[in-house]
């Protein structure tokens, strides 16, 4: 069972760092924020079009690690039509079963982020799995002296 998750992992990882999906500038985003993880090098400009507390859209752009590049390209697919809220249910949830705060969570929430739970097992790697998230925290408080996000 834990080869079978691990090779899941490493297919899902390969697959969206290779291909990441959203990987665009998007011209008429609501929200705008650049994210910075000074440990590993990654960057991102995340790009979130909302409509109301509905985010109707969400692209990146950037470079980073297999990891940070495959969980930026999972978060954009899940958050679509999603309200703020949910969203950020979403990320308390990925957050700690990343971290390791919650070992007995509900994976099925995750859906496909689900596969990024085995990061827990390696501390410097979940910088790189959360920047994405804590980019989107960041950019849906809409607060204006907000301009980009370190994870330290």
């Amino acid at each position: 069972m834990l080869e079978h998750i691990r090779d899941l992992y490493q297919e899902v990882v390969f697959d969206h760092n290779r291909n990441p999906r959203n990987f665009r500038v998007m011209e008429d985003a609501t929200r705008t924020i650049e994210g910075f993880n000074p440990l590993c090098g990654d960057r991102i400009t995340l790009y979130v079009k909302q409509e109301g507390d509905v985010i109707k859209d969400v692209s990146f752009q950037g470079q980073g690690c297999a990891i940070s590049t495959a969980s930026a390209s999972l978060m954009t697919e899940i958050v679509k039509e999603h309200t703020e809220a949910q969203a950020h249910e979403l990320f308390e949830l990925f957050h700690r079963i990343t971290t390791g705060q919650d070992d007995h969570a509900n994976l099925e929430g995750l859906g496909k982020l689900a596969v990024l739970a085995g990061v827990r097992a390696f501390p410097a790697r979940v910088k790189c799995a959360t920047l994405a998230w804590h980019s989107l925290e960041a950019a849906l408080k809409d607060d204006a002296d907000v301009a980009s996000v370190t994870t330290e």
